[in-house]
């Protein structure tokens, strides 16, 4: 088994900060993965988690992956993300989210967060207070939810250009995983493009709602991913392509909003061998932090649109560099990343 050390050497982290104030209840990770581009972007979520190690894996695995969508998505930000552990007992949002502004605010502008899994704008005021560097304000651009709804939608047309040679999606059937505020979003986006939609998530309600307003057939979440459909859409936790998935799995392209969707990085040569045609993550969900780029960069609403809209382009290169090197396209993604991050180490 790996030390903590050995670890962090091999993702590549800079710095990992381990935050506690116990009467506030809050017990959190910070992960910082590069900040060779800028300062290290990326969201605080609030999950209970089964340990803290594997609260530590999924801040490593997510600050990493921030770093290569942030390159990917032209940001001149590096990559980072917090994990604040939910416990059992009541939660007081605000004494919380102030606490973790005071750790935030203690990098010195190193890390920049924003919302997440678990957390809300609202939430993001709360750390406000302790700190200027947090973004996704009620007030300063606010839900990202929307934009990664559309990027992902794009992403989703480049590999249905790429598999079947035509962006168009009408008749196409999609199963989507996870209908809360990104998955929701992108049911709908779906469904104006014209595809049929299968829908499941843990909480029923959700899908069911979702089904009535879009017309969508509801599937139970234990059966989603082995639905018959021509793209699987994950849209909750990362790690759902497993052996069981990839191995049950019959849609012919796997694109979705979901963080760390392959399990391991096997999964995705898996994959590949099966003729599946995936999408990573890093690339399809980056509409989210380019809308930051508002509150970041001050970029207008039309440049923002301009900067999802591409995610279409970058997918296909991503995919056509893959189908060219013979190479899972999650590892295409991470090397089309890796020469953007050299080339800016190289400049100075």
């Amino acid at each position: 088994m790996k030390s903590v050390f050995e670890t962090l050497a091999a993702m590549g982290h800079e710095q990992v900060l381990f935050c506690a104030d116990e009467p506030a209840g809050y017990r959190a990770i910070i992960a910082i993965h590069s900040t060779a581009l800028g300062p290290a972007l990326g969201g605080t979520r609030l999950l209970a988690y089964a340990s803290d190690e594997e609260a530590l894996v999924d801040a490593l695995r997510l600050s990493r992956g921030m770093t290569y969508k942030n390159a990917l998505a032209g940001m001149d930000v590096g990559g980072g993300k917090a994990v604040i552990l939910r416990g059992a007992g009541p939660l007081d949002r605000e004494r919380l989210f102030r606490a973790h502004g005071r750790f935030v605010e203690r990098l010195g502008g190193r890390f920049i967060t924003g919302e997440d899994v678990g957390t809300t704008p609202a939430d993001m005021e709360l750390i406000r207070r302790e700190t200027r560097h947090v973004k996704g304000l009620a007030g300063e651009g606010g839900d990202p939810s929307p934009w990664t709804a559309r990027g992902v939608l794009r992403a989703i047309q480049a590999a249905a250009r790429h598999r079947w040679g035509s962006d168009d999606l009408a008749g196409r059937t999609v199963a989507l995983q996870g209908c809360g505020s990104v998955g929701g979003r992108l049911a709908a986006e779906l469904h104006r493009a014209g595809a049929r939609l299968l829908v499941a998530d843990v909480a029923p309600d959700r899908a069911r709602h979702v089904a009535a307003e879009l017309g969508a057939t509801v599937v139970p979440p234990d059966a989603i991913a082995s639905a018959e459909a021509d793209i699987f859409a994950p849209c909750a936790l990362g790690g759902v392509l497993d052996d069981r998935a990839v191995r049950e799995l019959r849609a012919e392209i796997v694109a979705g909003a979901a963080n760390n969707q392959l399990l391991e990085p096997r999964h995705g040569e898996a994959l590949a061998a099966r003729g599946v045609l995936y999408v990573p993550d890093v690339v399809a969900n980056a509409g989210g932090v380019l809308s930051g780029g508002a509150d970041l960069f001050g970029w207008s609403r039309a440049e923002v649109e301009r900067r999802v809209h591409a995610i279409h382009d970058t997918v296909l290169r991503v995919l056509d560099l893959a189908a060219a090197d013979g190479a899972p396209p999650a590892l295409a993604a991470e090397r089309l990343a890796e020469q953007r991050l050299r080339a800016r180490a190289a400049t100075g």
